[in-house]
């Protein structure tokens, strides 16, 4: 874990903490690794309720009650798909709020239109989900580790809003 995953998911934890919030996971390219950051803190257990890993379409579906239409028009790898499956995950695991990751880790399974490296990354709540894509190949360790990174900092950003607005 890099200094800066350890000090956003220790920011987030705080929050979580002191707000009484929970917490969601869905992941598909990252496969655990946010959930693995989240919980390295110790604590997490009094919100991070837990996490689905959803490589394949129909654990989207029927886990995360993604529409087909969604898939079948916009692909897995969408804005569409990750803030359909931060709304499944909070559904699902009655949280409050949720991260979704899905994307193209490398080193193969890119096309022309969604080329290695394309991740799109979401964060919200019942009220707002705030996206990301990130576009960068740097191989698949680095494409996971900058997808969690930006997941984490997501939703830092809205817990931060959130709580400015209150």
């Amino acid at each position: 874990m890099s200094v800066e995953t350890k000090t956003l998911s220790k920011a987030i934890s705080e929050i979580f903490w002191r707000e009484g919030f929970t917490l969601a996971t869905a992941e598909s390219c990252t496969a655990g690794n946010v959930a693995a950051i989240i919980t390295a803190i110790p604590g997490s257990s009094r919100f991070y309720k837990g996490g689905i890993i959803a490589y394949a379409n129909e654990v989207k579906e029927n886990l995360l009650h993604v529409k087909t239409e969604t898939l079948e028009a916009r692909g897995a790898v969408s804005e569409e798909t990750v803030t359909e499956m931060v709304y499944g995950a909070m559904q699902t695991l009655s949280t409050d709020y949720a991260i979704a990751t899905s994307g193209i880790a490398g080193p193969a399974g890119g096309t022309p239109d969604k080329p290695v490296g394309t991740i799109w990354v979401a964060a919200g709540n019942k009220s707002k989900v705030i996206t990301a894509k990130l576009t960068e190949d740097d191989g698949r360790e680095k494409n996971i580790q900058a997808a969690t990174k930006k997941a984490l900092q997501l939703l830092l950003e809205l817990c931060q809003e959130q709580e400015n607005e209150a």
